[in-house]
């Protein structure tokens, strides 16, 4: 059985596919991803092919000082224009011979996957990655660049079919024009078209439950973790073993607008509440403040095996940092920038294992404060326990979920 992965995204988009992809071929099935071609490395660590869509994202996003995602708002329909076809191009070309294409990531791409799945006739799984992506009378939807929901209205299921009008006219024309030139007939609503009315959810039951009831019949499966072996720097080792748990500062792939200053502020409110600081560079580059040796510099690293060693996480709330930060039992100090991470920063202070900072920019004065939160006793308490109730068994489920559907035909997913 050959199944084919799409996420176009950052590392957030693309992490969960790479653990599908080792669990399925752990199952003896073939696995084909098409990502950006940023992640090769990645995919190469694995051993699993890589089919690279367009061009790198990372450019385009450390080119964006606003933290906007990479498709923003000026020119959107255009570059959505680009990214179906892209994505239509990359995924044909490989798709040959597949039993299923299962896709997640920025809306345009999945539709463009999609369209290739209608063409040859197999089955089509949209992913979430995070509750709030899909449409519930239980949460409003994200707002797109460009378009922001009207204050005024609090009735979900109106906003949810103004986000459905939104969809339309960003992508609608782009999306109905590639798929006339490949010979499919035109779709009326591009949103309900690419996630179906059976998207998986690929979040933690505890961490990010789906609400009921609902009109989608979403399946959850749990997060899809990659475990990570990878051993710690030996100089990273010797950072930790030399005192107390530092305080981990990342923000992943996100680009921040005055990363020196934000750094800064981190740090110091860090060494304000008698910590070491474990700074990480990411796509915005952090770097020292200054040569003190309470303070330690990393780039690629294991988070998994790191984060349970330190005091607390101060991040940009992805989902990938927030899960992993919640089962080492972390405090954590959330300060959301774009998408979903202000959902997982609302769900971290819900469930008292860290702080939701208001806002995506940071100073002394709100992370000194945030940081008195996720480091009281009680806090970690809390980490601790929830801790205990994360599973990490996400891509197994899913994989065999997905092998057992389609060998069986009866796929719970559109074909």
């Amino acid at each position: 059985m050959r199944v084919l992965l799409v996420a176009y995204g950052s590392r957030g988009d693309v992490e969960p596919v790479v653990g599908l992809a080792v669990q399925l071929r752990a199952l003896g099935a073939e696995v084909q991803v098409c990502a950006p071609p940023d992640f090769a490395e990645l995919l190469e660590g694995v051993g699993v092919p890589l089919a690279p869509i367009g061009l790198p994202v990372r450019p385009m996003v450390k080119g964006n000082t606003t933290g906007a995602a990479p498709l923003p708002a000026e020119g959107l329909p255009q570059r959505a224009a680009a990214l179906i076809a892209a994505t239509y191009d990359t995924v044909a070309a490989v798709a040959e011979g597949c039993d299923a294409v299962v896709a997640t990531g920025l809306i345009p791409a999945a539709a463009g996957a999609r369209s290739v799945a209608e063409k040859l006739g197999i089955p089509y799984v949209f992913v979430a990655c995070f509750p709030t992506y899909l449409p519930s009378p239980h949460h409003p939807p994200l707002a797109w660049p460009g378009r922001p929901l009207p204050l005024e209205v609090t009735d979900n299921r109106v906003l949810w079919d103004l986000n459905t009008e939104n969809m339309n006219a960003l992508f609608g024309e782009a999306f109905n024009t590639h798929r006339a030139s490949i010979g499919l007939p035109p779709v009326d609503n591009v949103r309900d078209h690419v996630f179906t009315d059976r998207p998986w959810l690929a979040a933690d039951p505890v961490l990010g439950p789906w609400p009921e009831p609902a009109d989608l019949d979403v399946v959850q499966t749990g997060v899809w973790i990659r475990p990570d072996e990878r051993p710690l720097p030996a100089e990273l080792e010797t950072f930790l073993n030399a005192g107390t748990p530092p305080v981990y500062v990342g923000f992943g792939s996100m680009p921040l607008r005055d990363s020196e200053d934000i750094t800064r502020a981190a740090v110091e409110a860090v060494r304000t509440q008698g910590r070491r600081a474990l700074v990480s560079r990411g796509w915005a580059d952090l770097a020292p403040i200054d040569d003190q040796e309470d303070c330690f510099t990393v780039g690629e690293i294991n988070q998994q095996a790191l984060f349970r060693r330190v005091a607390a996480v101060v991040h940009h709330g992805g989902a990938g940092t927030t899960t992993t930060a919640a089962r080492a039992g972390a405090p954590q100090v959330v300060v959301p920038q774009i998408a979903d991470q202000p959902y997982w920063a609302g769900r971290v202070a819900d469930l008292g294992i860290g702080a939701a900072h208001e806002g995506p920019t940071p100073t002394f004065e709100s992370l000194s404060a945030a940081l008195e939160t996720a480091l009281t006793p009680e806090t970690h308490a809390r980490a601790t326990a929830v801790a205990g109730t994360i599973r990490a068994d996400g891509a197994t489920v899913a994989a065999k979920l997905l092998l057992d559907a389609v060998g069986q035909e009866r796929p719970p997913m559109s074909a």
